[in-house]
């Protein structure tokens, strides 16, 4: 980090937040010809949901945005390595997804999500449990109805990948500045003026809110109410053994991901209900759960012993979709937020759709319902069922 340089007096934009999105946004920002960037990170770059996330990359979604969204940043990252210029690597392992389903809901669903997806050219397929048991041959599929396989879907590093953006952005004349908390943002008549942080005060015009888990707090100083609550989500990892699994293995009935990674280790989540809040604690009852239902469904991997374990926000939105804006109320404050989990994965086309916002230059996709005004008027209970 550039923590020898003297903290800036002023910057034409200031992004909030040093996860895989801050950095990406500040990387396309200065690709298109921005100055005087400035990164705040309030820990160490990757240090919230990036650092603690699952970082698998899937195409297959139910939700067209989504599904456009991940296959351009796919896109982008097959070819990461070399855009970036990254003399590390980011460990992209292109193996699939393997989705299956339990039930008849579930097998219709299917169906109707394949249809989409292969309407928006991505190479996904429905499969029998027979079929689905040729691509992963320790999966019981006993409870199998039906699933699907997207063979360009997969996983990266999300740490060296993070890295990669950082190597990039400052080669491009970005200014990180760690273990800096934000503590208000300054406006005047509606427009932002200035960011207050611990180490001092940055006279700006441009804020970005790129801050995760805590980017409704962002929000609030600024005025603006983006509806957004965080969720503590638990991850766990395994002694590493020799590849026996290609692809992420989920089951959304059965609240697992599975992904086995380039080093051998098994890396493995589920969601809960448990209260909004910031808690990244990790607990018992999460192992146990986890080990009963990998058990059952990827037989093999319970005789694996548990590494360690850990928890992460997720930062969810009214509709499990992302926040990709300007602020109709505050002139200069912009958001990319809302991820619900899925923000490591679409990062590539939220820097570059965000850096296109900012720089009043042409959307590469639309961008109309990914704003937060498509909530304006808009009960917010009408979005309660999660997007799959």
């Amino acid at each position: 980090m550039k923590m020898n340089k003297p903290f800036p007096k002023k910057a034409d934009y200031v992004i909030i937040g040093g996860g895989i999105s801050g950095v990406s946004i500040a990387w396309n920002l200065a690709k298109k010809g921005a100055k005087n960037i400035v990164v705040i990170e309030q820990k160490f770059l990757s240090w919230g949901a990036t650092g603690r996330c699952g970082a698998g990359i899937r195409q297959q979604w139910s939700s067209e945005a989504n599904c456009i969204l991940a296959k351009k940043s796919i896109e982008f990252f097959e070819k990461a390595q070399e855009l970036l210029e990254y003399d590390g690597n980011v460990e992209f392992k292109q193996e699939g997804y393997l989705i299956v389903g339990s039930n008849e809901a579930e097998d219709k669903q299917f169906e109707d999500n394949v249809k989409l997806q292969n309407s928006l050219g991505i190479p996904s397929k429905k499969l029998t449990p027979q079929e689905a048991k040729e691509i992963v041959p320790h999966l019981n599929i006993e409870d199998v109805y039906s699933a699907t396989f997207c063979p360009t879907d997969g996983h990266l590093n999300p740490f060296t990948t993070t890295d990669a953006y950082y190597k990039a952005a400052l080669r491009e004349g970005v200014d990180f500045f760690t273990y800096t908390k934000v503590t208000d943002i300054l406006t005047k008549n509606n427009e932002i003026t200035g960011v207050v942080t611990d180490k001092g005060t940055i006279e700006t015009n441009h804020v970005i809110n790129a801050a995760g888990g805590f980017a409704k707090e962002i929000g609030e100083m600024v005025g603006v109410d983006i509806p957004v609550y965080s969720q503590n989500r638990e991850i766990l990892v395994t002694e590493p053994i020799e590849k026996i699994q290609g692809p992420m293995v989920i089951s959304f009935s059965k609240n697992i991901y599975c992904q086995q990674t380039p080093h051998g280790a098994f890396l493995m989540g589920r969601g809960d209900e448990r209260p909004p809040g910031y808690s990244m604690e990790s607990t018992h009852t999460f192992l146990d759960e986890m080990a009963k239902t990998v058990t059952s469904l990827l037989p093999p991997i319970g005789d694996l012993r548990v590494i360690r374990q850990w928890g992460g926000l997720y930062n969810m939105s009214p509709d499990h979709q992302p926040i990709i804006s300007d602020s109709t109320l505050v002139k200069g404050f912009y958001m990319a937020c809302g991820f619900s989990g899925h923000g490591f994965m679409l990062a590539p086309m939220t820097g570059l759709l965000l850096s296109e916002m900012i720089l009043n230059e042409p959307p590469s996709l639309p961008v109309e319902n990914l704003k937060l005004t498509r909530f304006d008027g808009k009960d917010i209970k009408e979005y309660e069922k999660s997007v799959v």
